[in-house]
């Protein structure tokens, strides 16, 4: 695997020190905390970036109105 050596200050380091689990690398640590991930907040908030056709803006709307209606969330599992 090929390394890239970077510089950073030393308030930086005791932060990511900090963050670091026991026996994690420094570059496992970055790419777990800023790791992208398309949680619904984050497309949500960027929706206006992404122009949506009417049709995927329609077909949202009837997943959304499906869940609400949704009786699952009333089922109670029994174990």
């Amino acid at each position: 695997m090929a390394v890239k050596t970077i510089t950073i200050d030393m308030e930086a380091y005791e932060i990511l020190s900090k963050e670091k689990g026991s026996g994690e690398s420094f570059s496992k640590l970055i790419k777990r905390k800023l790791r992208y991930s398309n949680t619904a907040g984050r497309i949500m908030a960027n929706l206006d970036k992404m122009c949506p056709s009417e049709k995927t803006l329609s077909h949202i709307e009837e997943i959304v109105k499906g869940r609400k209606k949704s009786t699952l969330k009333h089922l109670v599992i029994n174990t």
